[in-house]
């Protein structure tokens, strides 16, 4: 079941989500020669420059100035077009591939300190006695107020074997405690899933190159601890998702489908579309399925929410996705970095353009948002942002919606209106599905 493609990402970006594909330089990319009037406009381009780093009141750094110039000239395009420089480029790649050398915590920042939020099982911190709540005060002797978070957990990452020593703060103890790790490979948690009584509650937090694995595992596991008698079916979770690879968003949509189109991309160039498609093989035998969505889901959550709902699979439930629909190429430039360019848009197996409009759920159920957060802007949507390119099916009601999914599932609403249609305490004419209304293969 598990298809190799050129590298597709859909990865997070100015709190969106983008599908990307990785050309080497040649064949997919095309262009006509510059004209006479452009080489015109690229000399001024030199001149400018070498006026501000003649007589810019303070000496310009020049690498910078030409990054910026770079960017400049892709955000003009749309928000998601971008120059990464070497070091973003492999970030990037380290993102996708799920695996990183590093020490194994997650982490948030508290009162300018790093704080653990829990150290993840079997990893090089919790054999070490890193605990939750710990704060991290220094990094090999280095004091972390004044860092920002990603700082903090770049300097955390590193070649595995090597050691790391943190000075930690923890409640109780009478002075900060100097611990020393060994940092391993991590791989990043793609799936979690746990059994919601009857019910296989299944959360993907990112599509890199783990994803359909972790999903299997965590179909396979549910299945035979809920027993498959006993199982009523699962949710699929995608809120708060802003996407991953797109070859992992097209074999998670394949694990629940027999037959019939994914997604498929249009670019300028007709030569460049591309359909993906599902082969036999359901891995939960057919059993009833909800997803959830909201502001939060967004580019390969999308494809899959749009892939199981038009071929009536799902039913799925929440708030309108994010509707980021466009597709961007990445193009290697050596050890210069990358260049992610918008190439195409794509569409759901019924021909619907997501960019602009989003998912819009079989069953719209709002999320109850706690006082604290009461007048904060929590929505998110593609249709907001300054540049983005409008989209075929994209109407004034635009796209997005509230993007917030509480941490204690006794307080989540869509999760448990999803839950109560599964065990049949509630009912919709949309749950289950109208196999007749599906695409035709």
């Amino acid at each position: 079941m598990m298809r190799k493609f050129s590298l597709l990402f859909a990865g997070a970006l100015m709190g969106a989500a983008s599908v990307l594909a990785v050309s080497s330089g040649g064949g997919m990319i095309q262009a006509n020669a510059a004209g006479s009037e452009t080489y015109k406009q690229l000399s001024i381009f030199g001149d400018v420059f070498e006026r501000v780093r003649a007589n810019y009141v303070e000496e310009p750094d020049e690498k910078e100035l030409i990054e910026s110039a770079i960017n400049g000239m892709l955000t003009s395009l749309d928000p998601h077009s971008s120059y990464l420089n070497a070091e973003d480029a492999a970030d990037m790649r380290t993102q996708t591939k799920g695996e990183f050398g590093g020490l194994g915590i997650e982490v948030t920042m508290e009162n300018e300190l790093v704080k653990v939020i829990t150290p993840m099982y079997g990893t090089p911190a919790e054999k070490a006695g890193v605990l939750a709540g710990d704060l991290i005060a220094e990094i090999d002797g280095e004091e972390v107020r004044g860092l920002t978070l990603q700082d903090a957990v770049d300097k955390m990452r590193g070649p595995v074997n090597t050691p790391i020593e943190l000075t930690i703060l923890r409640e109780g103890a009478d002075k900060p405690l100097k611990i020393t790790i060994v940092r391993d490979i991590i791989k990043i948690q793609a799936v979690r899933y746990r059994a919601e009584g009857d019910v296989g509650y299944l959360r993907i937090m990112s599509f890199n190159e783990q994803t359909f694995d972790d999903l299997q595992e965590g179909i396979q596991k549910l299945t035979e601890d809920i027993g498959e008698d006993t199982l009523k079916g699962f949710v699929l979770d995608l809120r708060l998702n802003p996407g991953g690879l797109l070859d992992q968003a097209i074999n998670v949509s394949d694990a629940f489908l027999d037959k019939g189109l994914i997604v498929s991309t249009r670019g300028r160039d007709e030569r460049d579309s591309r359909r993906y498609s599902a082969r036999p093989g359901d891995l939960t035998g057919g059993k009833p399925l909800i997803v959830l969505v909201n502001g939060g889901s967004a580019s390969a959550s999308e494809i899959v929410a749009g892939a199981l709902q038009d071929h009536r699979r799902a039913t799925v439930v929440g708030t309108r996705s994010f509707g980021k629909g466009s597709v961007q190429t990445i193009i290697p430039l050596g050890e210069n970095g990358a260049l992610r360019l918008t190439t195409a848009l794509y569409y759901t197996p019924a021909g619907v353009s997501i960019q602009g409009k989003g998912i819009t759920p079989d069953i719209e159920v709002s999320q109850t948002i706690p006082e604290d957060l009461l007048g904060r802007d929590l929505s998110r949507g593609e249709s907001d942002l300054r540049g983005h390119i409008p989209g075929p099916e994209e109407d004034e009601k635009g796209s997005g919606s509230i993007a917030y999914v509480p941490q204690d599932p006794a307080e989540d609403d869509q999760l448990g209106f999803a839950l109560a249609l599964l065990r049949g305490e509630k009912t919709d004419p949309a749950f289950p599905p109208d196999p007749a209304k599906a695409l035709p293969n």
